[in-house]
């Protein structure tokens, strides 16, 4: 018996496992997002599935959900590892790009949001302090979900990733004074809640500080004697320490655990370990995420949806309706598209999960009651589950109305004229550098850009740019693909895959030069037989050794060799790790170079 026990205890982290083992696999075959089956499997298994019936068989006790607390905190390190691989895409640099976006546009969402739910709760007639912090923590997003399925999407970079992104920071850094606020809500001291805040963000802010300069002073030398082991088990060590220490010290001060792994993600994303810890943690962030969706979806009532299901019908379709009604037109107002703002309004409306702890701290301080807070969790678990749902409706939506605002733009065609030009695909800061430069040159080119608002703009100037998806085979032929001297794609999100493969499926022949992130993306793009491509990453670093080599006195003859000939070692080494045609090509170029010198 004393056996039977042990093995009980191991119970539901056997469950959990056996869900990632059957869900992992099978969903993608069936093109259905894995969130949604982690969803599924945790609301019918956990508390308010069959859960409540455990008690009643001992085959339903075995198959069920019983110790939440546990599934949680697991939950809770996927949400840490997802904020440290985040922090890991992005730098500082492009961080500080999103400053406006964050305190701006993210601070206004918070406080539109939670005004407007606030004064719909206390129509409803509840009180000033529930509804307050009910409206708070409903306008906060899923900051696990939202960028799973972008990352998934590998959307991040993109602008609706980068603007979610921004947002749901802005959300993360107000939980610190929310938090305290429901505190002193609860606790009646109504006259330090401002003051508390006030020491609350200069405990963050020193926190924060605090993982900034540790991390700058320790992780390099950490992970040089962590990799200098050439022992595996080491750099795996040092990876999960520097992740859960960063989230522990920002804990100790209050802020969120997730936070505090995204700035050391940061921090480790300016060395040259990056990739090294990528590959480290991507199994562990996979696996507990997926822990994550299922113990949101052991909260998922399913009693009150089943009693009540038109009250939380209602609820859900309200707060959507609310937060898209303020969100959208806060996007537009920062310069973003209607069909962009409307997207990230779309995906950011659902409920998150600090809905559950700020909603469930505000039951235990009896500021909620205890049925209402069960109601609102019920449309907040809801929302969530089907988000991976709402953002295709929010994905097809935005297409719909990028074809009507384009409006008069979309109607104008390429040319049917069978000239022989050079294709740029996309016409964002690099796009319109290299237009630039055909034009000195007098190459004749065609641009094309799904941006209707930019094309309009660069039409009026006399640019030869037309509205369009160059991933779409028949309007690549509309633009002349079949006669065109070569194509430039200088997009930098997934999209640019989808054009090669479009380009290389009619064109076998032309050349290809498309712009990449990093060298992995390079050696992905050589695979898929494009000619040549431009590393943003090592392009940076080649132009700031060049500026370096000249202010410290090098002849700029040689500087401009040594470099063109470390650019020309770097594309053959690319080449030849893709292992596609490119690198025959660069092997038959190098042989014949050999023969002309010999």
């Amino acid at each position: 018996m004393a056996g039977l026990n042990e093995v009980y205890a191991f119970k539901d982290a056997l469950i959990v496992l056996g869900t990632a083992a059957i869900v992992a696999p099978i969903m993608p075959r069936l093109k259905v997002s894995p969130v949604l089956g982690y969803l599924a499997v945790g609301a019918l298994l956990g508390p308010y599935g069959l859960g409540r019936l455990a008690e009643r068989s001992q085959l339903l006790d075995w198959v069920t959900v019983t110790g939440e607390q546990q599934i949680d905190f697991l939950g809770d390190l996927g949400i840490v590892f997802l904020l440290f691989f985040i922090g890991l895409e992005l730098s500082l640099r492009r961080l500080m790009t999103l400053r406006r976006l964050v305190f701006g546009l993210g601070g206004l969402q918070i406080a539109l949001s939670t005004a407007a739910i606030s004064l719909i709760l206390l129509w409803l007639g509840q009180p000033p302090a529930a509804a307050l912090v009910a409206g708070a923590c409903l306008a906060l997003s899923s900051t696990a979900i939202v960028m799973e399925l972008l990352s998934g999407q590998r959307r991040l970079m993109s602008m609706t990733g980068r603007t979610s992104f921004a947002i749901l920071l802005a959300q993360d850094l107000a939980v610190v004074p929310l938090l305290l606020l429901i505190g002193a809500l609860g606790g009646h001291e109504g006259s330090s809640v401002w003051s508390g805040i006030a020491i609350a963000l200069g405990e963050a802010a020193m926190a924060i500080a605090a993982i900034a300069v540790v991390g700058r002073l320790v992780l390099r030398p950490l992970f040089r004697l962590a990799a200098g082991s050439e022992n595996p088990e080491f750099f795996m060590a040092a990876t999960l320490l520097v992740t859960v220490s960063s989230g522990v010290v920002a804990a100790v001060a209050g802020l969120s655990m997730g936070l505090g792994a995204f700035i050391a993600g940061l921090l480790l994303a300016e060395t040259e370990y990056r990739r090294a810890v990528e590959a480290t943690i991507d199994p562990f962030r996979g696996l507990l995420l997926g822990v994550f969706f299922f113990s949101v979806g052991m909260h998922i009532n399913l009693g009150i949806l089943w009693n009540q299901p038109l009250l939380v019908a209602a609820g859900v379709v309200a707060m959507l309706l609310v937060k898209v009604a303020v969100l959208t037109p806060l996007c537009r107002l920062w310069g973003l598209s209607w069909a962009a703002g409307a997207e990230i309004g779309i995906l950011l409306a659902p409920g998150g999960e600090f809905a559950f702890i700020g909603i469930g701290l505000a039951v235990t301080l009896h500021l909620i009651d205890a049925n209402i807070a069960a109601g609102m969790l019920a449309v907040v678990s809801l929302t969530m589950a089907v988000l991976p749902l709402i953002g295709i409706a929010g994905r097809h939506l935005s297409r719909q109305l990028e074809a009507v605002t384009a409006g008069p733009t979309r109607a104008v065609l390429p040319p049917d004229d069978h000239v022989r030009r050079v294709i740029v695909v996309g016409h964002g800061r690099v796009g319109q550098l290299v237009c630039g430069l055909l034009d000195e040159h007098s190459i004749p080119y065609l641009a094309t850009d799904r941006d209707a608002a930019l094309v309009e703009r660069w039409r009026a100037l006399g640019r030869p740019i037309y509205y369009g998806d160059a991933s779409d085979p028949h309007y690549l032929r509309r633009c002349g693909l079949d006669e065109a001297a070569g194509v430039i794609v200088t997009l930098d999100t997934a999209v640019v895959d989808n054009v090669v493969r479009a380009v290389r499926a009619r064109r076998p022949d032309v050349m290809i030069v498309a712009r990449a992130h990093d060298a992995q993306h390079a050696r992905h793009l050589y695979t898929l037989r494009v000619t040549d491509t431009v590393p943003e990453t090592i392009e940076a670093s080649l132009q700031l050794a060049e500026s370096a080599l000249v202010g410290l006195g090098v002849p700029m003859g040689s500087v401009i060799a040594s470099i063109h000939e470390r650019r020309e070692q770097i594309r053959n080494e690319l080449q030849a790790a893709a292992g596609g045609p490119a690198s025959l090509r660069a092997q038959l170029r190098r042989a014949r170079r050999a023969r002309r010198q010999q």
